[in-house]
């Protein structure tokens, strides 16, 4: 029923600037965890950026300084934006969201997962 989509990818030049958008978010209840993967071939998966519900960001030290990650609650969507691209950059870029249901019992809680099928980013001249 719940669907992650990921938009505003594409081709941008060494320096230029892209915003990703994930979308699909207004149905999930108790998120607790919210983050943009990358993984360009030949390579393994990586966190680029996430926010916990708190409101705490962390990012990897490459797009530290480059890269914001946020929510915007309004639309049910959040975001990364990203400056100063470089090509090491270039993947197909994907939202997660971690989610927690209550359990029958008190103090239970049970996982969910959400993947968005990914937006391909390229930083090329």
């Amino acid at each position: 029923q719940v669907q992650l989509v990921e938009s505003g990818g594409g081709l941008v030049q060494p320096g230029g600037s892209l915003k990703l958008t994930c979308s699909g978010l207004g149905s999930i209840v108790g998120i607790n965890f919210m983050g943009w993967y990358r993984q360009a071939p030949g390579k393994q998966r990586e966190k680029v950026a996430s926010v916990t519900s708190g409101g705490t960001t962390n990012y990897v030290d490459s797009v530290t300084g480059r890269f914001t990650i946020s929510r915007d609650n309004a639309k049910s969507t959040f975001d990364l934006q990203m400056s100063t691209l470089q090509p090491e950059d270039t993947a197909v870029y994907y939202c997660y969201v971690l989610a927690y249901e209550r359990g029958t019992t008190p103090g239970r809680f049970i996982p969910h997962e959400y993947w968005g099928q990914g937006t391909q980013v390229t930083v090329s001249s």
